[in-house]
């Protein structure tokens, strides 16, 4: 073999592998980086979405705690102004039943049973108001449906719920986020909106749920409510559900709620 040919090979090859070398060990080097940077993201996303999942958990424990004071608060009027008042009569027919004659007697007694028994349907309806099962067992709108009724009794206002669509339940931790937001904005329009006509709708389609509430009551400017500490837990509660949240007023024209649910 040429000599000359062997010198002018010699420094090629190993320039070769000199070259091949730093490209193997820049490779090395991207791979190295790349797979920091993909764990480092990985870390982040599990990180935010642990953040996330403590959040809801945090929320809808609160969320479940708020349910349960209404509902106390609730029971605590239906105690007072209804079952109370159905027991004063009852008590009153029984201390005057000895001054009367047979016949009256026992048209007292029918009454008495009356009243009793009414008593009795009441006391049924709070202990099922009192159960924290009670939005799993029989869904968002018919829960709903219980809190409508009872503002009726109570003289409040005059409800009114209409359901569209085949009705499915969301899921149980979702459902009680989208009560709670229904049964706040309920409690402001019972406390500051003066409202006569409260309505509710539910429109139930293959892949949504529409929320409409809307009074009838003297409304608010949104300018002013807009950092209000309640608006601001309803839209975030919304959020957390990634449910789409609106909820506009005019003054002298009432409020209105809409909620769009994303079935899942």
């Amino acid at each position: 073999m040429n000599p000359f040919f062997e010198q002018d090979v010699l420094p090629t090859m190993e320039l070769l592998v000199v070259v091949c070398s730093i490209v193997l060990l820049l490779l090395l080097i991207l791979v190295i980086v790349l797979f920091s940077i993909f764990q480092k993201r990985k870390i982040l996303f599990i990180t935010e979405r642990n953040k996330a999942e403590m959040r809801y958990q945090e929320e809808l424990t609160r969320t479940q705690l708020e349910i349960q004071e209404a509902t106390l608060k609730n029971v605590s009027w239906e105690l007072h102004d209804n079952i109370g008042q159905l027991l004063s009569v009852a008590n009153l027919e029984l201390n005057m039943l000895h001054r009367k004659n047979e016949e009256d007697r026992e048209n007292t007694l029918d009454d008495i049973r009356a009243l009793v028994s009414k008593c009795l349907m009441e006391i049924r309806a709070v202990s099922r108001n009192l159960n924290n099962e009670v939005i799993t067992q029989v869904g968002l709108a018919e829960s709903v449906r219980y809190e409508l009724n009872r503002l009726d009794k109570l003289g409040i206002l005059k409800t009114s719920l209409v359901v569209e669509g085949d009705n499915w339940k969301p899921p149980q931790n979702d459902a009680l986020i989208l009560f709670r937001i229904i049964q706040e904005f309920l409690t402001n329009v019972i406390k500051h909106a003066k409202a006569a006509h409260l309505q509710v709708l539910f429109r139930f389609t293959r892949n949504h749920l529409h929320i409409l509430v809307k009074d009838d009551g003297i409304g608010f400017n949104m300018e002013q409510v807009n950092s209000s500490s309640g608006l601001i837990n309803m839209r975030s509660r919304a959020a957390l559900i990634n449910a789409d949240f609106d909820l506009s007023s005019q003054k002298s024209k009432g409020t209105s709620l809409r909620i769009n649910y994303l079935k899942k």
